[in-house]
């Protein structure tokens, strides 16, 4: 898969769909095997074209959603399905101020050589978000390229959405985020050094990165950690500030993985969320903060007796 930053002038016509793919959930799915259908038919690459930051993080920042996939994670489950180029565009107001006349023209008919185009049905672009299917559908006839509208997806009752699997992560219920997502939420990062507390309490742990300050999903939870040997590793997660132990403390991944003892730092590793066992919580003291954790790893370990 060949990524750019920006968008290059084409070596020849493609097939785009455009997005911000936040999650990349059934839905987004659906819409990248359709193109991934059309543009086999018509011999042309599958491309998307997506945005970095979130439009929402440039206009009103403290009403941004969360975010569900860091760009790297969204960029190995594009590659995952399929997707041949992606062109990140830099998000800011410049670009935002683009009239979205002169984005089809410039942007997807003669740098892109765009010749078959899907978007969902409720996508818009441009400056003052004025451009829309009907835009593009009135345009495509007079540039040469064809467009299709995605329409919703719907699955266990409920339009598809990244709202929706936020929406279920932040109520807990994974089996619904996974049902969304067509598999486990995970988070992706590199394992870093922490203050060894784990360790010395007797429940050394793995702390992996986030990218962002504001995770969809917080508490303790049964996990799978991918990316070390050849077989997923069981444990428990601590996804929160550790507020028995830290004052205005920052988000924190821990992962107490099960027999298991190797040193691990640095290696980039994915963390998938089965079970919510319980809501983070601030204790009174280190030693009962002790006593729950060994009350969570043992029934954590059930979980996974029982699953």
């Amino acid at each position: 898969m060949l990524i750019f930053r920006g968008i290059p002038a084409s070596d020849g016509p493609v097939a785009l769909t455009i997005g911000n793919f936040d999650g990349v959930h059934l839905g987004h799915q659906a819409m990248l095997q359709r193109m991934e259908d059309a543009a086999k038919k018509r011999g042309l690459p599958a491309c998307v074209m997506t945005f970095e930051p979130h439009p929402r993080e440039v206009f009103t920042p403290d009403q941004a959603p969360t975010r569900l996939t860091n760009l790297r994670e969204k960029l190995e489950l594009f590659e995952a399905y399929g997707v041949e180029r992606v062109f990140i565009c830099r998000f800011n107001k410049r670009f935002a101020s683009i009239p979205a006349d002169e984005f089809v023209r410039e942007m997807l008919h003669q740098r892109l050589k765009a010749k078959w185009m899907l978007i969902g049905d409720d996508f818009r672009f441009g400056a003052k978000r004025a451009g829309d299917l009907a835009l593009l559908s009135e345009a495509g006839p007079r540039l040469g390229f064809e467009v299709e509208a995605m329409h919703s997806v719907v699955e266990a009752g409920l339009r598809v959405s990244s709202t929706a699997v936020r929406d279920a992560l932040a109520g807990g219920d994974l089996k619904l985020a996974h049902t969304l997502l067509g598999r486990p939420y995970s988070i992706s990062g590199r394992v870093e050094h922490g203050d060894n507390l784990g360790h010395k309490i007797g429940f050394p742990t793995a702390n992996v990165q986030l990218k962002h300050n504001r995770p969809p999903v917080w508490g303790i939870f049964a996990v799978e950690v991918h990316g070390i040997g050849d077989q997923p590793l069981q444990g428990a997660a601590s996804l929160g500030v550790r507020p028995t132990v830290k004052n205005n403390g920052r988000p924190t991944l821990e992962v107490h993985l099960f027999n298991f003892d190797r040193q691990i730092y640095n290696q980039h590793v994915r963390v998938d969320f089965l079970f919510k066992l319980r809501d983070e919580m601030k204790f009174p003291d280190l030693e009962t903060l002790t006593a729950q954790i060994a009350a969570d790893v043992a029934n954590t370990k059930r979980f996974f007796e029982t699953r």
